[in-house]
């Protein structure tokens, strides 16, 4: 059984709950008073990542955006994939028909070894099967191995479409742009695909709708070609760590994402997008002792150039925690109640929503007293 044998009802009870019923005409989302919750590549804690069952955990679980990251096949469709390299999360391995696909690659700097998205066509990979990334860590979701199918963009805007219906409240889509820079280079760009699945989705028209990615270039590219549609927002991701956005380095820039986050940075970015994500540990530090420390001054700065922040991404297992919030010595051990004393500092701190691979908790969170 796999996801593309599977009606929705199907997919909700692998989510872990039944059928909504109530019909709800899609809409541009209100502004929220209130931090949203992102399911981080869908429920990717309780379920394959990037599955139409790992999108629908989270629904369930009650995130407020679901994030599909997208990449390219052959012949340009736009699919659910972390990353381009499909080694860790199919069962390409498997098929010896693939195997003298096994290649090479550079990649925004970095060498790779395994089977690329751009190498298959969509009928090629409709045939892969999903896998757990983490085995090891999440046991539990290596059961679902083989049972799921790589999900298209328009598959999951339908899906996600429904659910908004059904539930009668609006679901949002994250989808971040990956690698934008190296799918240019090799004739595969992907912002006017993407431009031309928001013309064709009258959901992508009206529903909550953030676009994200690493890179400066593509999303001014989008600004100037979308203007400010009520349900549109770009979200510009960094992290704490002496890099440079692809884009940047290609044209032998220097600033690096730490620079970005400085309050000229962030006056910058305002011009263009209207979210900072940092990872989680730009915000809050771990101090030597293992607890979550003072906040850096990244949240303030960015409310002042007018950005919402929503960094990523939390996560329940002990080896992701800061370590005075762990239990025991199991590094794979999910500490839920860990996590939500983590997220709420982070709250307490004031951002205006946050990523994480378990929504339940995440929801559970902001309800914490």
């Amino acid at each position: 059984m796999h996801a593309a044998g599977l009606d929705r009802r199907a997919l909700l009870a692998l989510g872990g709950a039944g059928l909504a019923s109530a019909a709800w005409p899609v809409q541009a989302q209100e502004a929220r008073r209130n931090p949203v919750v992102i399911g981080h590549r869908g429920a990717c804690a309780l379920r394959p990542e990037h599955t139409l069952a790992s999108y629908a955990k989270a629904i369930v679980d009650g995130a407020d955006y679901v994030e599909p990251d997208l990449v390219p096949t052959r012949d340009g469709v736009l699919v659910a994939r972390h990353e381009n390299n499909i080694a860790e999360t199919t069962d390409v391995a498997a098929h010896p028909e693939f195997a003298g696909r096994h290649t090479e690659k550079t990649i925004d700097g970095q060498k790779q070894v395994g089977w690329f998205t751009e190498d298959f066509t969509l009928a090629e990979l409709k045939t892969l099967r999903a896998r757990e990334r983490m085995p090891m860590v999440r046991p539990a979701n290596a059961a679902y191995d083989g049972r799921f199918d790589i999900p298209t963009w328009a598959e999951i805007v339908d899906f996600v479409a429904a659910e908004s219906s059904a539930r009668s409240r609006p679901i949002g889509l994250v989808p971040e742009l990956k690698h934008s820079t190296y799918f240019r280079g090799i004739g595969l760009p992907l912002e006017d695909r993407f431009l031309a699945s928001i013309a064709a989705h009258d959901q992508l028209r009206r529903g909550p709708l953030i676009v994200q990615s690493f890179e400066i270039a593509n999303l001014r590219y989008l600004r100037k070609a979308l203007g400010r549609p009520g349900n549109l927002q770009l979200m510009q991701l960094t992290i704490g760590f002496p890099l440079s956005p692809a884009d940047v380095a290609a044209k032998g820039g220097r600033v690096t994402y730490p620079e970005m986050m400085m309050p000229a940075g962030l006056a910058d970015i305002a011009t263009y997008a209207d979210i900072l994500a940092p990872d989680t540990r730009a915000l809050i530090p771990v101090d030597p002792a293992g607890r979550l420390g003072k906040p850096t001054p990244i949240i303030a700065d960015a409310h002042r150039a007018g950005l919402v922040v929503m960094p990523w991404t939390f996560r329940p297992e002990n080896q992701f925690l800061p370590p005075a919030l762990r239990e025991g010595t199991d590094p794979n051990r999910r500490v839920p109640a860990a996590s939500i004393i983590e997220i709420r500092a982070y709250l307490k701190a004031g951002i205006d929503g946050f990523f994480t691979d378990d929504p339940a908790i995440g929801r559970a969170a902001l309800h914490a007293t």
